[in-house]
């Protein structure tokens, strides 16, 4: 086994001082005792990893929640201006012709908005096509496979 470090003086590693007690290590210890090594090495690695991976995790999911709130939070206070505006207006209305008209106004003029949304909506959704490269691809995997014939 010495012959193997010839580049190396005589009880000389890579990295003086650390290489002789590697050479002296592997020279004393059995081959199945240094494979047992690395697996737990490698073990232990490979569950600092999954906790690693974990703790990213939990940070990222805790950050996803606390923005999500928000941004919910600013939904409902939006919906709140709109709904106070409205009043507004339609009190504004009511100064120039009786209140129940004014209310009328302002319900069928949401009504024109919330019946125009929904059919632009409708109409993306129509446009919807999924996967279309996806599904192409897939479909011409199975003549690909078929043995004796070239689809290009």
């Amino acid at each position: 086994m010495s012959g193997q470090y010839s580049e190396f003086p005589a009880g000389a590693g890579p990295v003086s001082g650390e290489g002789s007690a590697a050479h002296q290590k592997a020279e004393n210890t059995s081959l199945g005792d240094l494979l047992g090594e690395v697996t737990r090495d490698l073990s232990t690695l490979m569950r600092q990893e999954v906790e690693l991976a974990k703790a990213e995790a939990k940070e990222s999911a805790t950050r996803a929640g606390k923005g999500g709130g928000m941004l919910a939070g600013a939904g409902v206070a939006g919906h709140f201006v709109l709904l106070f505006l409205s009043l507004a207006l339609m009190f504004a209305l009511g100064a120039l012709m009786p209140l129940g008209w004014a209310a009328l106004i302002l319900a069928v003029i949401w009504g024109i908005t919330a019946a125009v949304l929904a059919a632009t909506g409708r109409k993306e959704l129509k446009h919807i096509k999924g996967l279309p490269q996806t599904g192409e691809t897939l479909s011409e995997i199975p003549p690909t496979l078929k043995p004796g014939e070239v689809n290009r």
